[in-house]
C-alpha cells in the first residue's frame, strides 16, 4: 500500500484529461494523471481521425460518378483494394496515436499513476493498490459506445467505432444501426467503398439536425444513394458467420436479410459506472451523470469537476479540450472558482453532402422569437459549377435585435460554412452586418449571403431589423 497527495487528480488521459492536467500545472499547482486504458484520446484512436481516414478514399472512388456530367470517360471501373484501404487507416491512425503519446510521454513518471480510480470521499480516491489525497479532482473518462445488451450474442460479428478500424479488409455487407454522427459518416463511407449497407434508426433522427426541414432534406437526400429508414422496426440475430436482421422494409414489407456485421452506432454512454461515485456527496440526474455548472464544470459546491464525453454534453473534441482547461484551472484555484469562456456550439458531419449546426441549431433558437431566413443549393452557382448542388441552409435571426441566434445545413462546403457562422454567432453580429462583410463571387458562401438576404428581409417585415 502506498499513498501519495496531491493538489489535483485527474481521472483519465484523454482529451479532457490532458488539458485539466496541463491547465492545472500551469497553475503553479501539483497535479497526478490517472489512466487504466490505453493512451491516445479516443478522437486520435476509435474518433475523428481514423473514421476520416475511412470517408477520403471513399470520397475519391464517388467522385467518377459525376464524371459524366462534365463529359468525362473513364475506361474501366474504378477497384477497391480493401486490404489497402484498411491498412492505411490503420497505419495514419497510428501516426496520430503516435503524436498523442509523445505528449504523453513528455509527462514526468511521477505525475502519472497507472490503474482504475474509485473514490473513497469526494477528495480520497483508490487506484489498485495506492491511495490519493487530492484537494480537488477532475473527472475526465470520457464514454464508451452504448448498445441494447441482447446485441452482445452476436459476438464479433458485433462492431462499434472502436473496433472497427481493426479490420484488415473491408467485409461484404454490413447493416448499420444509428443514423446519427458516426453511423452516417461510416454507413455512407462503407457504402461508397462498396459495401452493401442498410441504416437503420428509430425515431426519425438524421445526425444532429432538429430542424424539420433539414431533416426531410437529409433523408431524402441520402435515402436516395443508400438504404436508410430512420425510424425502423427491426430485430436482429446471429446464424452462423452472419448477422440476420428482420425488418419491415419502407415499402411496408416484412423482409429478412444476412450481413457480416452490425454497427452499432446508437451512441455513446459516460464512463462513470465504476467509479464509486455514490461514495461522494455530488447529486446526479438519472442517468448517473453528476449535476454540473457548464461555466466552471464544478460539480454542485463540492470540489469535483466533470469534463469531455464524461459530462454527456458535447461530445466533440475542441469542447473537450476547453474544458478540460476550465475544469483544470478551476480545480488548482478551488475554491476560488471562474466561469471559463465557452465558444460558440459548432458541430459538423463529414457526410457527402456535410451537415453542420450552429449555436445549437433550432433546438436552441425555438427558446427565443426569431426568424428564419434559408437557401436551397440546388440552383446554387457554384454549387451548380461543381455538380454539389444538394442541400439547404436556414438561419436563425432573434426577431427583436436582428442577431444571429444559429444555423442548420446539409449542403457543400459545410464545414467551412459553419466555421464562419459559428464566428459570427461568438462576436453576436447581427444580420444587417454579416451582409456587409465580403462575398467573393463565384463562390458557395454566396448561398449563405442568400440566406442571411432572406432572414434581414423577414426583420424588416417585423420591423426589426436593428442592423
Amino acid at each position: 500500500m502506498r499513498t501519495l497527495k496531491t493538489n489535483v487528480a485527474v481521472i483519465g488521459a484523454g482529451t479532457a484529461g490532458l488539458a485539466a492536467y496541463r491547465a492545472a500545472k500551469a497553475a503553479g499547482h501539483g497535479a497526478l494523471l490517472i489512466e487504466g486504458g490505453a493512451y491516445g484520446t479516443t478522437c486520435a484512436r476509435v474518433g475523428c481521425m481514423p473514421s476520416k481516414l475511412l470517408i477520403a478514399p471513399a470520397e475519391a472512388a464517388h467522385a467518377v460518378e459525376r464524371f459524366d456530367g462534365f463529359g468525362l470517360r473513364l475506361e474501366g471501373e474504378v477497384a477497391v483494394d480493401g486490404k489497402a484501404v484498411m491498412a492505411r487507416v490503420r497505419r495514419e491512425r497510428d501516426r496520430f496515436v503516435g503524436f498523442v503519446l509523445q505528449g504523453v510521454d513528455a509527462i514526468p513518471a511521477s505525475d502519472k499513476v497507472v490503474g482504475y480510480a474509485r473514490f473513497i470521499d469526494d477528495t480520497t480516491l483508490a487506484v489498485g493498490d495506492t491511495t490519493i489525497h487530492a484537494k480537488a479532482v477532475v473527472i475526465a473518462t470520457g464514454s464508451s459506445p452504448a448498445y441494447p445488451a441482447a446485441w452482445n450474442a452476436l459476438g464479433e460479428r458485433l462492431v462499434t467505432n472502436e473496433t472497427i478500424f481493426e479490420w484488415t479488409d473491408l467485409p461484404r455487407s454490413v447493416a448499420v444501426f444509428g443514423p446519427g454522427v458516426i453511423g452516417l459518416e461510416l454507413g455512407q463511407a462503407l457504402h461508397r467503398l462498396g459495401v452493401r449497407v442498410k441504416v437503420f434508426g428509430r425515431g426519425g433522427g438524421v445526425g444532429p439536425l432538429s430542424d424539420p426541414e433539414l431533416l426531410s432534406e437529409a433523408r431524402r437526400i441520402f435515402g436516395a444513394e443508400l438504404y436508410l429508414d430512420t425510424d425502423a422496426h427491426a430485430e436482429v440475430s446471429r446464424d452462423g458467420e452472419n448477422v440476420v436482421v428482420r425488418y419491415r422494409a419502407l415499402d411496408g414489407e416484412l423482409r429478412t436479410e444476412r450481413f457480416d456485421y452490425l454497427l452499432a452506432a446508437t451512441g455513446r454512454t459516460p464512463n462513470l459506472r465504476h467509479l464509486g461515485l455514490e461514495h461522494t456527496s455530488l447529486a446526479r440526474n438519472a442517468q448517473g451523470v453528476p449535476l454540473f455548472d457548464r461555466e466552471t464544470l464544478q460539480c454542485g459546491g463540492a470540489p469535483i469537476f466533470i469534463a469531455g464525453d464524461a459530462n454527456h454534453e458535447l461530445p466533440l473534441l475542441h469542447e473537450a479540450a476547453d474544458e478540460g482547461r476550465i475544469a483544470g484551472d478551476n480545480a488548482a484555484r478551488f475554491p476560488d472558482v471562474r466561469a471559463g469562456m465557452r465558444r460558440a456550439p459548432l458541430g459538423i458531419v463529414f457526410t457527402d453532402p456535410q451537415i453542420a449546426v450552429v449555436g445549437g441549431g433550432l433546438r436552441s433558437a425555438r427558446e427565443v422569437a426569431h426568424v428564419v431566413g434559408t437557401v436551397s443549393f440546388d440552383d446554387q452557382g457554384r454549387s451548380r459549377v461543381m455538380q454539389r448542388n444538394r442541400g439547404r441552409l436556414n438561419v436563425y435571426a432573434d426577431i427583436a435585435t436582428g442577431a444571429l441566434l444559429g444555423a442548420e445545413m446539409i449542403g457543400p462546403d459545410a464545414e467551412h460554412l459553419g466555421h464562419l457562422l459559428a464566428w459570427a454567432r461568438q462576436l453576436d453580429l447581427r444580420v444587417g452586418d454579416m451582409l456587409k462583410l465580403p462575398f467573393y463571387h463565384p463562390v458557395v458562401e454566396e448561398g449563405l449571403r442568400t440566406a442571411l438576404r432572406d432572414a434581414y428581409a423577414k426583420l424588416d417585415a417585423a420591423g426589426k431589423r436593428a442592423a
